[in-house]
Order: structure tokens, then C-alpha cells, then sequence
């Protein structure tokens, strides 16, 4: 209960940003990359974009005291700075936070980024609010297997249940495709299981919500996929011990 609360408080701190999605989905294209440490305030900013733009995006896990990742991003690129965003689409590569936010709105929105979202003093500070209320959980690394194929998971930024799920995935140092499956509606604001909608739930067409919906029978984050183990799962304190008892040393 205390982590649902601190998750939750998180997100309020950030006035929910990251919740609502763009009601078009991008198709056919190649996700998003981004080196990423869950905690830091400035990666925060660029996932709340990302969400919020209804993108999708591999995340490459930097915790502090991690090596696996920081070490590549060294070696291919000369720099240790984060986030660090790569948009094969457009063959783009940048690090400053402020850049990447204005490029993904302009590119993928065609216009300027809210000020609720941009890399300026009021949300970093609420940013770095946010990391603090939850004690900075997904900043260190924690000792891990590395797994041969990235992991799959269906969030979005200010899920309150699947914050826990990406602090362990970054401490772990686990890649993830990272699939935003961002409310969309009115009807859909709430849990999965208390949505302010009346009467039954259905998705706008053609989009990442309705064809999960028609597989699996409702749209509830976090979703985890392991192609590693061929694993597939719901509900954030399953998802969590079962990360740790896979990969966790």
C-alpha cells in the first residue's frame, strides 16, 4: 500500500503528465530508442513526451554504478550523457532533454511542446520532486543476469502501478520495449476496474488500446512480456518478484 501511495503521490506531484495519449497511432515504423534512468528528472520529462505522443521506445536501462549500457553508449557515441534519444526514422540523435522534447513534438505532433511537458526549472524541480517522494527507487544499479532478447512492456508514463515495474527494470538493467498505452478518452481515466465510463468499456478503433483489448478482453497496465522465458503477465507486485527472482544475483 505505501508504494502504490508514494507512486501515486509521484504522479501528482507531476500533475499527471503522461497519462493522456495522442488518439492516433503511429504504424510501421521503427520504436524509439532511449538510454534512460528511471529516477532521473530529466529522463522523466522525456517519457512523460513520448507517452503523451502515443510513441513507442526501447529503453536501454543507465542506472548509477551501471556498465553494461553507460559502457556501449561510451563506446558508440563518445558520451555518458542522458537521456540519450535515437530516431532511426529520421536518422536524429540527441541528448539534451529540451531538443529531444521540441524534436518529438514538432516531428511526430507538428508543434511546439506543451509548457506542462518542456525541460524548464518548474518541471525539473517537480521532476526531481517526484524521484525524491519515491526515494529515488530505479537510480542504482542492482547486480543482474543480462537477457538475450529485450523484455516487452505495456505502461504509461504516470501509471501509478507501473512505475514499480520500470524502477526494477532499470536497477536490474533489463531492456524494454517500452509500448504507451495512454488513456485516450475521457471514459477511460481511472483503473482499469473503476473507469469513470458508463456502461462497457470499448477502445477507439484501430489503435494499440483496442487491439489489447480484443486480446486480452480489457486494457490494464502494467502488461510485462518475456521472450526469454515466454512469460506473460499482469498485476505490478507479480511482475516485480518475478523480476527479481529471474534475473536479480
Amino acid at each position: 500500500m505505501f508504494n502504490l501511495l508514494t507512486s501515486t503521490l509521484a504522479s501528482q506531484t507531476r500533475l499527471w503528465a503522461g497519462t493522456k495519449a495522442a488518439k492516433t497511432t503511429i504504424n510501421e515504423q521503427d520504436p524509439l530508442i532511449m538510454y534512460d534512468n528511471e529516477a532521473d528528472p530529466l529522463c522523466r520529462l522525456v517519457r512523460e513526451a513520448i507517452s503523451e505522443l502515443n510513441l513507442d521506445v526501447l529503453i536501454i536501462p543507465c542506472p548509477k554504478g551501471g556498465e553494461r549500457h553507460i559502457q556501449q553508449l561510451q563506446d558508440m557515441y563518445s558520451t555518458d550523457k542522458i537521456p540519450f534519444l535515437i530516431d532511426k526514422n529520421t536518422q536524429t540523435i540527441l541528448n539534451s532533454a529540451s531538443e529531444i522534447i521540441d524534436y518529438l513534438y514538432k516531428h511526430y505532433a507538428n508543434s511546439s511542446a506543451p509548457i506542462r511537458l518542456r525541460a524548464n526549472i518548474f518541471n525539473y524541480a517537480t521532476s526531481t520532486s517526484a524521484s525524491l517522494i519515491r526515494w529515488n527507487a530505479g537510480k542504482t544499479k542492482k547486480p543482474a543476469l543480462e537477457p538475450t532478447d529485450p523484455l516487452v512492456l505495456y505502461s504509461f508514463e504516470s501509471s501509478p502501478y507501473s512505475r514499480p515495474v520500470r524502477e526494477t527494470l532499470c536497477e536490474l538493467e533489463l531492456p524494454y520495449l517500452l509500448i504507451n498505452l495512454g488513456k485516450q478518452q475521457f471514459g477511460e481515466l481511472g483503473p482499469a476496474i473503476h473507469r469513470l465510463s458508463l456502461g462497457e468499456y470499448t477502445p477507439l478503433p484501430e489503435t494499440k488500446r483496442s487491439a489489447f483489448f480484443a486480446e486480452h478482453g480489457t486494457v490494464q497496465v502494467p502488461f510485462l512480456k518475456d521472450p526469454n522465458t515466454d512469460v506473460d503477465m499482469f498485476e505490478s507486485k507479480a511482475i516485480v518478484k518475478y523480476l527479481i527472482t529471474t534475473y536479480a544475483l
